[in-house]
């Protein structure tokens, strides 16, 4: 791409309502004496591993147009935003993290040519780059076409040309990723075949949309060795803000779920992008509610705190790791009872796991093992065997969630693959999953002794499905309830510390 055509295809300036309007004086002035730079930029390392994905979907697909959008940025209150977070897909295939941006993939006769339609840097020819809210002066410098080009090794053109190659994917061979940008999916509505005889000439609206999405989430199922080492970076991370959380949590007096919330989501900002999901961090009796996100309560000695955490990092990995300490720094016998109830259920699914072990038999180890834990504390009204049937599953009431799921680009990974493929299907090498039983006694359950309502535990780890089984990448946080407190206490001993 050449200089020239990136500073002759920007967007015309987008203003907000509160813009003032600038006597033509000014504008005459602001126009005037900038001196042009260029970024100094060079081909990612991981250039070609996006590459190999598109070429991957590209032969898929084969004679078929192609379209996955990153999504807009959205409106958090009037004309304030949420934080971008490009779409996962995109990025998998791309590298790139700007939003409003679309790859289309364009049948050429061998495969696919693949362009990155993108809002390139702001043009000094009008207004844009000082009045408009996507000028660099208000929002940073952006990237020419040359330089994104030259950066992500993909073709680009400005997003100006976006609704051209849109009006031009031909109906029943074009596919695309919807749901993400209302724009795209406003410009290629989805194919509806002629009827002939009462019959579809070819698949159902959206079918063919929806099997795009599941082949991309099938070839995430498989993570290759940069995208190991991205997550390890985000799982070591995390192991630090578990660290600074445990290190200003006092043993004698309470503090604010939302204090400790902050501290690690101030590690996941300053050690990667962001926390990689809403952080659970519940005291006492929130530790039973499963997404207890609102973080408002405080901690008391003598309770359990459930903290659920995870740092996304700088390429959007993200790890997910679920401890629970004791506030007063040792276990009651009641609450290491529970403990290690879920600690042997975790232990048994991780050492179940290898290629070719099927997930719903990874999640019967472990909720067989929770099923006997809760025998041996009097609460089951059946029988193992019979709690564990699938008639009867009573034994769910205390731990309504399944082992784990699927990690990496997303904290739910791979969630639009088939599944016979996911759920049905069975673990191969290279697979990253978490592995999270829990058990949890709600204050209100009259089915279980008064002493046990208000406990809630989960143990959560990341694992790396190896070809002599499974690797726990966030090993470096303590599992067994000795661990957990012997940590702790070298970690208060240690005292409070800043990122860096």
């Amino acid at each position: 791409m050449s200089q020239e055509r990136d500073e002759v295809t920007a967007e015309p300036a987008r203003t907000e309502s509160h813009d003032p309007d600038f006597p033509e004086k000014f504008l005459t002035f602001m126009r005037q004496g900038w001196r042009d730079s260029a970024l100094p930029v060079g081909p990612r390392p991981e250039v070609p591993n996006h590459a190999k994905r598109r070429a991957a979907v590209s032969s898929a697909f084969p004679g078929e147009t192609l379209v996955i959008p990153t999504g807009p940025e959205k409106v958090r209150a009037n004309d304030t935003g949420y934080p971008f977070r490009p779409g996962s897909d995109f990025v998998y295939l791309t590298g790139d993290h700007d939003p409003d941006s679309v790859l289309v993939l364009r049948p050429n006769g061998a495969g696919h040519d693949a362009v990155l339609y993108m809002r390139p840097r702001s043009s000094r020819e009008n207004d844009e780059f000082f009045r408009s809210r996507d000028g660099e002066l208000w929002v940073g410098r952006r990237h020419t076409l040359t330089e994104k080009s030259t950066e992500l090794g993909v073709e680009t053109a400005p997003l100006t040309e976006l609704p051209a190659a849109l009006a031009d994917c031909p109906p029943g061979r074009t596919r695309v990723l919807r749901g993400l940008d209302p724009s795209v999916d406003a410009a290629v509505r989805p194919y509806e075949p002629a009827r002939t005889g009462g019959d579809q000439e070819a698949a159902p609206p959206l079918g063919r949309d929806r099997e795009l999405g599941a082949l991309i989430a099938e070839l995430k199922l498989v993570k290759d060795e940069w995208e190991i080492a991205q997550l390890q970076d985000a799982i070591d991370a995390t192991v630090r803000g578990f660290e600074d959380v445990a290190r200003v949590l006092p043993a004698d007096r309470p503090v604010s779920e939302r204090l400790l919330e902050g501290v690690f989501g101030l590690r996941a900002r300053h050690d990667g992008n962001d926390v990689g999901y809403g952080s659970i961090v519940g005291s006492g009796e929130h530790a039973t509610i499963l997404h207890w996100v609102r973080n408002t309560g405080i901690t008391r000695p003598g309770d359990l705190l459930l903290m659920d955490m995870g740092v996304e990092g700088r390429n959007l990995y993200t790890a997910d790791v679920t401890r629970v300490l004791p506030v007063s720094g040792t276990f009651s016998p009641l609450q290491r009872q529970v403990y290690d109830i879920v600690y042997a259920s975790q232990q048994a699914g991780i050492e179940f796991i290898r290629p070719g072990v099927a997930f719903k038999e990874v999640h019967r180890t472990c909720m067989r093992v929770l099923a006997e834990g809760l025998a041996d504390l009097g609460l089951l009204p059946v029988s193992v065997e019979e709690a564990m049937d699938e008639e009867s599953m009573v034994y769910r009431r205390w731990t309504l969630h399944g082992f784990g799921h699927m990690l990496g680009i997303d904290v739910h990974d791979c969630s639009l693959a088939r599944k016979e493929r996911y759920r049905d299907g069975e673990l191969g090498e290279g697979y990253v999953l978490t592995v999270e039983p829990g058990l949890y006694f709600q204050p209100e359950d009259d089915l279980v002794p008064e002493e046990l309502r208000g406990i809630g535990i989960r143990i959560e780890d990341d694992v790396l499905v190896t070809a002599d089984g499974a690797v726990n990448l966030s090993a470096g946080l303590p599992r067994t309830a000795d661990e957990v407190e012997a940590w702790l206490d070298t970690q208060r001993a240690a005292g409070p510390r800043l990122p860096g």
